[in-house]
């Protein structure tokens, strides 16, 4: 057996264990990601000192109450220039964060679970992104839905809501799937741009409907093992929870402090496992991820997915006409607010999380930005991560003084 096979099947038999099964399991050792390799920030271009000045930025906005911590990673190359962890775990638990430290990765699980499969199943000629999305959901039901395409559910112009109250309107994870693919659109398709959870819970059902297998199943057999992402995975298991940073103290559904639990209620109503959101991770695993995909979708001798698909679903669509979206992924702002800030190139991409978390990625200069945080304990009342996202990607932008090496 090889070493990549090996891991693959370590984190399948990770993700299953505590999903529900009969028996009680082994419990599941806390993971240790590898990440990528090191280097020094000269040897990839960066000036060492500017590079710091981001690490005492973050450092000031912990101190400022922006969130409690956080982990900042940043690389070229395929190797590692800064994991710098700042801060504490919570509010209330006075720990140091760590490089490993695990967070509620929310949104980011559009892009580094959800999208990634359709990649793999473009690649593999399963899924079309021009089909009917009827034709791998058929409860996808009502007036116009027969007009949207797996392109307008990547691209968030499907003409779906933004949301529905998932939690208190229906009571189990059916139901919920139901109440999502009969709601009613409120745009034709492909004429609008609305940002929409339900975009990806309805995207998520067509890949499980191809492949046959649980949602987070085949992300763990065919992205996370091969990948050797560890610590990537939906319901984190009770040995786990020492490592994770808390999120929000919820006071309206669970009414208790959120620990390795997914944040976002509709997941949370589909019992963890979502589109949408879901995902933990830490920073090692996202910078394996994130070289992976500078490389055009390989690492070591694996090919996950082919370089041209990997360009095709990175590049922005224009649908409609002058949406920044990419197929899951977003692109830079060209005036006002970018979570990129306004350094990075027009080629570049990446993704944000309500939590706290984003993922950066430029091909221009190969480089990637992770910042991973729990803004939203101990409340969602704290928005600083808006500027902190911009402010954090402009100075490793300008800390690049040499992005010839």
């Amino acid at each position: 057996m090889t070493a990549r096979a090996a891991l693959a099947l370590a984190a399948l038999a990770v993700a299953c264990r505590g999903s529900g099964g009969g028996g009680a399991a082994p419990a599941a050792p806390f993971p240790r990601s590898e990440g990528i390799p090191g280097a020094t920030p000269a040897a990839l271009g960066f000036d060492s000192t500017r590079l710091a000045a981001a690490t005492g930025y973050l450092r000031a906005e912990v101190d400022s109450g922006a969130f409690p911590g956080g982990v900042l990673a940043v690389g070229r190359h395929g190797r590692l220039a800064l994991l710098a962890p700042v801060g504490r775990y919570a509010v209330s638990d006075h720990r140091a964060v760590e490089a490993g430290t695990i967070y509620d990765l929310a949104s980011l699980t559009k892009v580094i679970g959800l999208t990634t499969a359709c990649m793999i199943l473009v690649d593999e000629g399963k899924l079309a992104l021009d089909a009917p999305v009827q034709r791998y959901v058929p409860a996808f039901v009502g007036p116009m839905k027969d007009r949207v395409t797996i392109r307008h559910l990547l691209t968030h112009s499907a003409g779906l809501v933004a949301d529905l109250p998932l939690y208190d309107s229906t009571k189990t994870p059916a139901a919920a799937l139901a109440a999502v693919d009969t709601t009613t659109l409120v745009a034709p398709p492909g004429t609008e741009y609305r940002y929409s959870d339900l975009s990806a819970i309805v995207l998520m059902q067509a890949v499980e409907r191809i492949t046959g297998v649980p949602f987070d199943r085949w992300l763990a057999e065919h992205v996370f093992g091969p990948l050797g992402m560890p610590a990537t995975r939906f319901r984190p298991p009770a040995t786990w929870r020492d490592r994770i940073a808390p999120t929000e103290n919820d006071t309206v559904f669970r009414h208790r402090l959120l620990v390795g639990e997914v944040h976002d209620e509709s997941a949370a109503r589909l019992g963890g496992v979502s589109g949408n959101a879901g995902l933990f991770s830490n920073a090692l695993d996202l910078a394996r991820f994130a070289a992976m995909l500078l490389n055009g979708g390989a690492w070591d001798t694996l090919q996950l997915i082919r370089a041209e698909t990997v360009a095709e679903f990175t590049t922005r669509q224009n649908v409609p006409p002058g949406s920044t979206r990419a197929l899951g992924w977003d692109t830079p702002s060209d005036s006002g607010y970018s979570s990129a800030g306004a350094l990075l190139s027009r080629r570049s991409f990446g993704h944000t999380g309500y939590t706290g978390t984003s993922i950066w990625m430029d091909p221009d200069r190969d480089l990637f930005i992770i910042l991973l945080t729990n803004r939203v304990n101990p409340t969602r009342a704290s928005t600083a991560i808006l500027r902190v996202r911009e402010r954090v990607a402009d100075l490793v932008a300008d800390a690049l003084t040499h992005p010839e090496l």
